[in-house]
């Protein structure tokens, strides 16, 4: 059966490559942060690890082709890997399941090498489907056409790389906003599980949808794999030029026709061409191996950016999509316009000039992306060193207060209900502070335990001065974008505080909560109940990546009084700043992608 010239096997070869698409792309997205968030492994590892599977998806492709060719069919491995494919989604998906091992209901996993070891097997068993059934699905796709179908067939690749493309794209948009849901049983975490689970279910439908259309499929038989002939003439040819390598033997025009003896002149000549594009090849895996790092290492630069894009916020993961968004709109730009005036220009661009500046623009894109970072190393707090300590001040009261630190260290003035930054002292030489507001003084005796920061809260009361040192134990800068807040309670009666969902509990007069994670760029209700009286304000808009000491000064009539004191200041540079390195790296696609895939083709 045909429907508009084309058979109607193509249109079920079609979904189930989008299908398939989305599943591999949506997975592969949020992979990284899976990784370092849900795992705890660092960026370094986390980074290994991502490539590692990547490498592994596109070296099981050498082995799809060797099954379909050999043994099985293309038919057969692409239901057969499919199968395995869907159950490695499937595991990848329970084994990000947070209560799975959280026992004690604290909200992070209890048995992190379970967690591990299914992850590991979903991957692997993903690699072995994705990776297997590569080769097979478009190759699939070519043999549905007749020999008069030569126009149509050179279509549907077009239709199938636009599928491919499509599939990428809205998965790359769609899985980082399930990410970013909050799920859980005992605890509400990032919904991985949701993240991982669609992309499984996506490859259950593709496997489903393909199979549907198995009765209108025509099935070539397996011919034998070209490759392992291939590997036989070039491994003979070696063979028998060693075994001929004494002056008495004429020698021969190319070392391939050391072969002549015992495989026929045209697959010789196939050999020959193969081996001169694999030469043109010797700079893909370089190329590569910076494109993969889009997936990694620039989407963990973009968790500590700022994602706010007014009305909209932009996961980290999500930036991956400029790529494909800017394939599309490029790879007709360039053929167009960029490449017909080169022409003009009378400049000989051959494909071995546009693979170089390919590799050039790939180097620029580091180059930019090195910079970004410098940038935002900038805007990182700096935490005290071995052997010293840092302290903010937070003046509670109405009167200015003057702190000065023993000996003779330093003197510093805060107003009323204002706060310093915070200020590095060398532990040791450190002894004492004078604290002077108002009319009234007083000295303390201070010793700090090294290495960590403080915040001093003083307040002038009646009866005099009350200084209470607290301590902070914040030692990083909070990731994801995520959003450290605590609270300080400057009323004279205890109270109780919420924020949003999250309950900080009860705090005395002039105690200070324990600091809880809240997701960046998002205002919250702060409800405080004191005296059976119930108060509430709308936090401010909280950026990416901050801590914040909350005061709590005054609750009267159903309005509630607080003053912020910024612990770590927010991420301050824009995700857009990415863009530019992602342009270029895309540029540095277009140019050499492209002219590769044409260039083996022509060859």
């Amino acid at each position: 059966p045909s429907c508009f010239g084309y058979p109607l096997s193509i249109f079920f070869i079609v979904i189930n490559e989008f299908c398939e698409r989305f599943s591999y792309y949506g997975m592969r997205a949020v992979l990284v942060l899976y990784f370092k968030y849900f795992l705890q492994w660092d960026d370094n590892l986390s980074t290994a690890i991502y490539h590692t599977f990547v490498a592994l998806c596109y070296l099981t492709p050498i082995l799809g082709a060797l099954i379909a060719d050999s043994w099985l069919g293309k038919f057969k491995t692409i239901v057969s890997l499919s199968v395995v494919y869907t159950i490695g989604q499937a595991v990848m998906a329970v084994s990000s399941i947070n209560d799975l091992s959280d026992h004690n209901q604290d909200g992070s996993p209890d048995n992190v090498s379970l967690h591990i070891a299914l992850s590991m097997v979903g991957l692997i068993l993903i690699a072995l489907g994705t990776g297997g059934i590569k080769p097979c699905v478009s190759a699939f796709g070519g043999d549905q056409f007749e020999d008069d179908q030569e126009k149509q067939r050179t279509r549907f690749f077009s239709i199938f790389y636009l599928s491919i493309n499509a599939g990428s794209l809205l998965s790359t948009i769609i899985t980082p906003i399930l990410r970013a849901q909050e799920c859980g049983i005992h605890s509400k975490q990032r919904c991985y599980p949701l993240a991982f689970g669609v992309p499984a279910a996506l490859m259950a439908v593709a496997l489903v949808v393909f199979v549907i259309g198995s009765k209108m499929y025509k099935k070539v038989q397996p011919q034998g794999n070209i490759m392992i002939q291939v590997s036989k003439c070039i491994g003979f040819a070696i063979k028998n030029r060693f075994r001929h390598r004494s002056k008495e033997f004429p020698k021969r025009e190319h070392w391939l026709d050391w072969a002549s003896e015992k495989y026929d002149k045209r697959l010789i000549a196939q050999t020959k061409m193969v081996l001169k594009v694999l030469f043109l090849y010797i700079p893909l895996p370089m190329f590569w191996a910076l494109f993969d790092q889009q997936g990694s290492r620039w989407t963990l630069q973009a968790t500590t950016m700022d994602g706010n894009f007014v009305a909209i916020q932009i996961q980290p993961d999500q930036m991956q999509t400029v790529n494909p968004i800017l394939i599309i709109v490029m790879v007709p730009v360039v053929d167009a316009v960029v490449y017909p005036l080169i022409k003009k220009c009378k400049i000989n661009f051959t494909p071995l000039r546009k693979i170089t500046v390919g590799m050039f623009l790939a180097s620029l894109a580091f180059v930019a992306a090195a910079l970004l970072q410098v940038q935002i190393d900038k805007t990182l707090p700096v935490f005290p060193a071995a052997g010293q300590s840092q302290i903010k001040i937070i003046n509670l009261g109405t009167d200015g207060a003057t702190v000065r630190f023993e000996p003779q260290l330093q003197s510093v003035h805060v107003m009323p209900m204002e706060s310093t930054g915070y200020m590095t002292f060398e532990t040791s030489q450190l002894q004492s502070l004078t604290i002077t507001s108002g009319n009234k003084n007083k000295t303390e005796v201070i010793k700090l335990p090294g290495e960590n920061r403080h915040t001093l809260g003083v307040k002038n009361n009646a009866t005099g001065i009350v200084a209470k040192l607290l301590f902070d134990n914040v030692t990083s800068k909070p990731e994801e974008g995520n959003n450290l807040i605590r609270f300080i309670n400057n009323l004279p009666n205890t109270i109780n505080i919420t924020m949003g969902d999250t309950p900080f509990g009860t705090l005395e007069s002039l105690s200070v909560s324990n600091y809880n994670l809240f997701p960046g760029g998002r205002k919250d209700n702060i409800t405080v109940i004191t005296n059976s009286m119930l108060c509430s304000v709308i936090s401010k808009a909280l950026g990416f990546g901050s801590a914040y000491t909350i005061v709590i000064n005054k609750c009267s009539a159903d309005t509630l009084n607080v003053t912020y004191s910024e612990d770590i200041p927010p991420n301050t540079v824009h995700m857009a700043w990415q863009i530019p390195q992602y342009f270029i790296l895309t540029c540095a696609e277009v140019v050499f992608s492209v002219t590769g895939l044409e260039f083996s083709y022509s060859q």
